[in-house]
């Protein structure tokens, strides 16, 4: 899986930009707000069909535009492949492979697999549960098209139910087997949601500790512990106990939309209890077992998007993740800094190719 060339129109703060690609490691050297991450962030576009950064599509059309463009091109399985992305104010979204649109955005969830380590990541530990919720669909979906279909509808019969609790309260008024109508659904979908994800924890948390011990220099005990309501008792039951609540607040309390994936460090939080090296660590080794378990089950080495991380991690580890991109068979790798004599010192003890891209020089 290779990014050769990667065309940018109007997206972001680029007008009209071309790069060419090496297959094995890219970096982008320049100052803060010359565009680096963005480059990255069209990349990640071209996976998974929206930023990483601003999920608001328009928010990417560059400032006195109507439109923004990505074009990528591809080497898989050794034949091209062409993903073009383009949005036009007040139009919907369009994404292409080899000229034929998508009926789906999802339908092409998991044909370019693609992992990002960057510093906001750390949201990850600082907000809520429907990040970590991200992040594990995120990973299961990369390979799992029935997985993310029955997401997709679970989370919208959500919507629905929630739209239906609002209705009852605004007009004094109560249908239950409108409700059942959904319930029934709900149930449906959501336990094989719940059944794959609690395999993929089983699965992922022991690759997430060896990564762990890898690149951590401390000794502490690390661990993913999946909370789901359905680990208390059967859908219906719990549905049912909660009804007036749910009649009360006017939304669905209980389901997998409220699981989530608590970051722990010797059976303590690591929010709490973990020094900034820690979560640090934490992090990436939660993004490069992330790696490793795609890799595993799509069979192909994911592209891996490194942002700005030699100025947000200390040199050791920074030199432990370079150290495990040499020593491993790490497909194409996208570097961003601030410093290019940084950079190059890191990638040229790594016996692989590379090529640079000054931005300020442009």
């Amino acid at each position: 899986m290779v990014l050769k060339k990667l065309i940018l129109i109007n997206y972001k703060n680029f007008e009209n930009q071309t790069f060419e690609f090496d297959e094995k490691i890219n970096c982008f050297v320049g100052p803060n707000g010359i565009g680096k991450t963005n480059i990255l962030d069209a990349i990640y576009h071209l996976s998974f069909g929206k930023s990483y950064f601003n999920p608001i599509s328009s928010q990417n059309i560059k400032h006195d535009s109507n439109f923004f463009m990505i074009d990528g091109t591809y080497l898989k399985e050794g034949r091209e492949e062409q993903i073009l992305i383009s949005l036009r104010r007040g139009q919907k979204k369009i994404m292409k492979r080899n000229g034929k649109d998508y009926e789906r955005l999802s339908d092409h969830i998991g044909f370019i697999p693609l992992v990002i380590i960057s510093p906001s990541d750390r949201d990850l530990i600082l907000e809520g549960s429907d990040v970590r919720r991200r992040f594990i669909d995120s990973v299961i979906s990369q390979g799992d098209k029935s997985y993310l279909t029955n997401l997709i509808k679970y989370n919208k019969l959500i919507a629905q139910r929630n739209a239906l609790l609002k209705y009852f309260a605004l007009n004094s008024t109560f249908n239950a087997d409108q409700l059942e109508t959904y319930d029934e659904q709900l149930i449906r979908l959501g336990k094989p949601i719940f059944e794959k994800r609690e395999q993929f924890i089983k699965r992922f948390t022991p690759i997430f500790n060896s990564r762990y011990k890898a690149i951590s220099s401390g000794n502490e005990l690390v661990d993913l512990v999946y909370k789901s309501d359905l680990t208390s008792g059967e859908f219906r039951e719990l549905l049912d106990q909660n009804l007036k609540r749910d009649r009360t607040l006017q939304y669905s309390s209980v389901g997998i939309h409220k699981d989530d994936l608590s970051f722990q460090m010797s059976g303590f939080p690591i929010k709490k209890y973990g020094s900034q090296g820690q979560q640090k660590s934490f992090l990436i080794a939660l993004k490069l077992a992330q790696f490793d378990f795609i890799k595993e089950q799509n069979q192909v080495s994911p592209i891996l998007l490194l942002d700005d991380i030699f100025d947000k991690l200390d040199e050791q580890r920074v030199s432990q993740i370079i150290t495990l991109v040499d020593e491993e068979n790490f497909g194409q790798i996208f570097i961003s800094d601030t410093h290019p004599e940084r950079t190059e010192n890191a990638v040229k003890h790594v016996h692989q190719t590379y090529k640079f891209f000054d931005l300020q020089a442009d």
